[in-house]
């Protein structure tokens, strides 16, 4: 292999990473008018479009979409069945493109922006080296900035056996060919949450191992626990309060065991660790510019690295908020942020809910669970808003109360929480759980982020009969 060293390349901003985050940071920064260059050592699109949001809605959508099926007169007799497996899988392999990116490739080069396909390093301030899949080498020079957008990875923890049994992660559950027999799923998290509903749904009987009290553990409790309910309801094992001593795969193939502390065991086909991220930083030259590799990277609210006038970091590498859409948000106020210093402008509108400003990071960071049912939240849940030192009151719903839950699903159940600051009487959060829930937490995000007075929300009306008169209903409480 031949390795050439090419004359440097020179570009307004160099983006490390091409998942969706450092797409959009591109964008913006082409849309002011700056030139651009982006690296990438995988598929263009990232973790998100093949190996994570994208997958894991395509493999989880028929079976939720059975489930409120199966609660609706006069339907529920014509769902029987198990589901087609084979075609769900290869629906979510044309979801992803079968794994090939020259769509987004094309879309990069529509907006001007130049793609190179390798490793990127830095070299120290304002330069990245790219080592390309055939030793070719090109170096890069930002005018103004360098983005660092290279996301997070799956952790596996380290424990006997489990280097050689092949253990699924993230990607591996969302991207496997055939449905396993048996699995089990050791984590309570989101990751384990939608992958044990989805799999289970495809016919795997699913063992879910969880180290603390029970799922979904940043969520409101009761979030967690109707998600439990429907899950051992269809079949799973969900044992909490377990913790995991050793796997034992021999030779690699053939069914796994998962011991646990105190000698009990799992026996499954296949296990997914689904235990955390790790920020990707460990190889891409932080030391050149006086930081430590594998780290996570802290920024300031425009999204620019401590201590650096030139480095950004976007997304999951800063450890902010961990969510595909939180770090598109991110990436737009960077670009914002890199186009008017580049401009020269002396005062970035860095305020809160400034132009300039990740604050949402901070105050309405909105999330949805694809579970069954589905779980979704925005803003400071109770604890954290008391721990916070905040004056608060909490408004429960029962889901079932509202006329369209009746109508969307018979014997619905559900449960909608609002937490309201009793000092300035606005929304800090919301938190829902129930089918078809997931479409309410843009309104309640509208809510947060806008700090809309509750004497203001009173006369946002919401149309009847609809989910969305969880609202009314949870206003119609706190008022009396």
């Amino acid at each position: 292999m031949t390795r050439t060293v090419e004359e440097e390349h020179e570009y307004d901003v160099v983006v490390l990473g091409a998942g969706p985050v450092g797409e959009n940071v591109v964008d913006r920064v082409r849309a002011a008018g700056l030139s651009a260059a982006i690296v990438e050592s995988e598929l263009i699109g990232g973790e998100c479009s093949y190996w994570a949001c994208m997958p894991s809605k395509a493999l989880l959508r028929p079976a939720i979409a059975r489930s409120d099926a199966r609660k609706v007169a006069g339907l529920r007799e014509a769902v029987h069945g198990p589901l087609d497996a084979s075609e769900v899988l290869a629906h979510r392999d044309e979801v992803v493109g079968h794994w090939k990116d020259d769509g987004q490739v094309d879309w990069l080069d529509s907006i001007g922006v130049r793609v190179f396909r390798g490793h990127g390093r830095l070299l120290g301030p304002r330069r990245v080296e790219v080592t390309g899949p055939e030793g070719e080498r090109h170096v890069l020079a930002a005018r103004h900035a360098v983005a660092v957008c290279t996301g997070s990875r799956a952790v596996l923890p380290e424990l006997p056996g489990l280097p050689g049994a092949r253990p699924w992660t993230s990607r591996e559950a969302t991207s496997a060919d055939r449905v396993p027999e048996r699995l089990a799923v050791v984590g309570g998290g989101v990751v384990g949450v939608e992958m044990a509903t989805a799999w289970q749904a495809l016919g795997a009987r699913v063992t879910l191992l969880v180290r603390g009290r029970g799922l979904l553990p940043r969520m409101e409790p009761f979030v967690g626990e109707h998600v439990a309910e429907a899950l051992t309801a269809r079949g799973a094992d969900i044992r909490a309060g377990v913790e995991v001593s050793a796997v034992v795969r021999d030779g690699g193939t053939g069914p796994v065991t998962v011991v646990l502390e105190g000698g009990d065991h799992v026996e499954a086909d296949e296990v997914l660790f689904a235990t955390g991220r790790a920020p990707r930083t460990e190889d891409i030259g932080l030391e050149t510019v006086g930081l430590k590799p594998g780290s996570w990277l802290d920024v300031d609210d425009s999204l620019r690295v401590a201590g650096s006038d030139w480095l950004y970091a976007v997304g999951d590498v800063n450890h902010r908020a961990l969510l595909t859409h939180q770090g598109k948000y991110q990436a737009r106020i960077a670009g914002a942020a890199i186009a008017a210093r580049a401009r020269g402008d002396e005062r970035l509108d860095g305020g809160k809910w400034g132009v300039h400003a990740a604050t949402a990071d901070h105050a309405a960071v909105p999330q949805v669970v694809f579970s069954d049912p589905e779980a979704a939240a925005v803003g400071l849940s109770l604890a954290e808003a008391e721990r916070a030192g905040r004056r608060v009151r909490a408004v429960d719903l029962d889901m079932g109360q509202v006329a369209g839950a009746g109508l969307y699903a018979q014997g619905y159940r559900g449960h909608a929480r609002m937490v309201v600051d009793l000092d300035r009487e606005v929304v800090l959060g919301a938190s829902f759980v129930g089918p078809g829930i997931g479409e309410l937490v843009h309104s309640a995000t509208v809510a947060v982020v806008g700090e809309v007075p509750i004497a203001r929300l009173w006369h946002a009306v919401p149309s009847y009969p609809t989910l969305s008169e969880a609202w009314l209903r949870l206003l119609e409480a706190y008022r009396g």
